[in-house]
């Protein structure tokens, strides 16, 4: 149940643990110029969440009732994006710190469909803003010249409750952005919180309305389902609600005939979660763990079926992981990278020896397929043997391409400085 109209409940500081110290000072920054400017001016979204829960955010969005015009105004480090609804992106270096104006209800129209279809460029109060999001949790401000959080849609309620709860009728808002779904179900992953009901039974009834998303935005959402530390629940989450059915019918399936809850998947998962490398990974290497159970039951049956006892491991990679390219439209350089390290996998049974493993280790793939050696390890629970002198040959390899790269770029700027003395001469001589 939401809270009444533009009655919010208002935290003020001494009964949260939100601290200026903990929010970047980028955005902090820009926070204050727009308060020091007359505007209103929020911290929003997951930000503001994962501050409240002691979480690292990981971006920092804000809200205000200036116009985009205004706000690039106010900064020489703005740019404008987006068509149907302008955002304005404020620069610090490679740091973006995302501002957008208050929006409000959408003039709504009847569609074909039964639901309602709406333009969003329409600004509106905090209010009218907050009931825009998707998530309760997701729609609380934090003021920085009161110190308050500001909740005009329960959220605060349902982070104690530790509840994933949609902002307005499920059904509906499922149904006019189905990655909605995969947003709730990456959520409630992250933070360890349970979906609502309501939420439950949407999503259930309207799975299937995911192949209705662009292709681009659900391959984004899969591969972020892979950066909150917690793939394993996530996949397990989407198996259970039949979106993997939906997405990826090929692992759905695998899981319901290969142990279902038991599934092998989810130790790969598991021990994909665990590493303390995961934040690097490459989505080509998580693809690879999401397909390698799937690879070693198709190389066991093709192995028994050759008279010589023998299959072809990158032909059966290439076979399983191709339907991820075709059906969510994964880069084909994600699905290369995904076929290398299963077909690598092999080589790391021998002791390094020689100019041949030396080679090796320097093949573009070799890190990202020792990294994946040591995942199966752990997710399989069986030694890494010759683990140590693979171990220095990975960061030998990676200091040769490191002083490769350096010798690169010294090279690159020596020949720039040649091009310019040769053109300052050509300039000098004509005159």
């Amino acid at each position: 149940m939401f809270l009444r109209k533009d009655k919010p409940i208002i935290r003020e500081r001494s009964a949260h643990c939100i601290s200026r110290a903990n929010i970047d000072s980028d955005a902090v920054k820009v926070l204050y110029r727009l308060v020091n400017c007359n505007f209103t001016a929020y911290l929003v979204g997951g930000s503001v969440r994962d501050l409240l829960l002691g979480r690292e955010p990981k971006d920092f969005d804000i809200s205000t009732d200036a116009k985009p015009a205004e706000i690039r105004k106010l900064f020489r480090n703005c740019f404008l994006i987006g068509r149907r609804f302008r955002l304005a992106h404020i620069v610090f270096g490679r740091k973006v710190i995302e501002t957008s104006t208050f929006r409000g209800e959408p003039k709504k129209r009847g569609g074909e469909s039964g639901l309602y279809q709406s333009e969003d460029n329409t600004f509106g109060s905090p209010a009218e803003d907050a009931r825009r999001r998707d998530f309760t949790v997701n729609g609380l401000f934090y003021d920085i010249k009161s110190f308050t959080v500001i909740d005009y849609v329960g959220g605060l309620k349902d982070l104690e409750s530790k509840v994933i709860r949609s902002i307005g009728n499920p059904g509906v808002r499922f149904r006019e952005d189905p990655v909605r779904m995969m947003r709730a179900v990456r959520f409630a992953a992250k933070l360890d919180f349970t979906l609502d009901k309501s939420c439950c039974r949407a999503i259930k009834a309207h799975h299937a309305d995911i192949l209705n998303a662009s292709m681009p935005r659900i391959c984004e959402e899969v591969f972020r389902l892979f950066t909150v530390n917690a793939s394993e629940s996530s996949f397990r989450m989407m198996w259970r609600f039949k979106l993997l059915e939906d997405l990826l019918p090929q692992i759905s399936d695998y899981i319901d005939h290969n142990g279902g809850e038991a599934s092998p998947l989810w130790k790969y998962l598991a021990a994909l979660d665990a590493a303390p490398e995961n934040g690097g990974f490459s989505n080509g290497l998580r693809t690879a763990v999401l397909c390698y159970p799937l690879f070693v039951d198709e190389f066991e049956t093709e192995r028994k079926r050759m008279p010589n006892g023998r299959a072809n491991r990158m032909s059966i990679a290439r076979r399983i992981a191709h339907p991820l390219s075709v059906r969510l439209n994964v880069p084909k350089a994600v699905i290369y990278t995904a076929v290398a390290v299963i077909e690598m996998l092999p080589r790391f049974d021998r002791a390094p020896a020689g100019a041949r493993s030396e080679r090796f280790a320097r093949s573009v793939n070799f890190s990202e397929a020792f990294l994946f050696r040591k995942l199966i390890c752990a997710a399989e629970k069986t030694e890494f043997t010759n683990y140590e002198q693979w171990s220095q040959l990975e960061q030998e390899a990676r200091q040769h391409r490191g002083a490769s790269s350096s010798d690169e770029v010294e090279s690159s700027t020596r020949r720039k400085r040649q091009h310019r003395g040769r053109s300052h001469r050509r300039r000098k001589s004509s005159k």
